[in-house]
């Protein structure tokens, strides 16, 4: 039902459109018909001024169609883009033994943190790095997310 409805948005955008160009033409042709300036007032006003509305009403219709389909298309991607990485986090997780480590891990200028860990999100200098690069920078373990030390791995 939904995508009924917002296909019809399109299409009523176009229908718009047409029906405000030929309000401007029947406006166009009415004063065309005068020679009077003044008597061609009403049929401008009432005829250009209002087929163009209706013609920006339409074209805004149409926008917004394309808008929502653009966006529609950019979810799905997403979607299957979250699909894919959480079915290859999994993989890597089971490859590693279960433990859910896969090498790397998120070094600031201190200490290093599991991938997962929500510390180091907001920090400019975090970087993923191999866990074997952590002891030639000398940090030490979180203390919150408790990533392997380097002691502890079985690679």
């Amino acid at each position: 039902m939904q995508t009924n409805l917002s296909r019809l948005g399109g299409q009523l955008g176009v229908l718009l459109c047409l029906v405000g160009f030929v309000v401007m033409f029947l406006g166009w042709n009415g004063a065309a018909s005068h020679n009077v300036i003044m008597a061609q007032f009403p049929y401008l006003i009432s005829g250009g001024v209002i087929g163009l509305a209706i013609v920006i009403v339409g074209a805004a219709m149409i926008i917004v169609q394309n808008q929502r389909q653009d966006r529609a298309k950019i979810e799905a991607a997403l979607d299957r883009l979250a699909a894919a990485t959480e079915q290859r986090g999994a993989a890597a997780a089971a490859a590693a033994g279960g433990v859910g480590f896969t090498g790397f891990v998120v070094a600031g200028e201190s200490s290093y943190h599991r991938v997962d860990c929500h510390l180091p999100e907001a920090r400019d200098e975090a970087e993923l790095v191999r866990i074997e690069d952590v002891i030639t920078r000398g940090l030490s373990p979180c203390r919150v997310c408790s990533p392997p030390r380097t002691g502890q791995l079985t690679n």
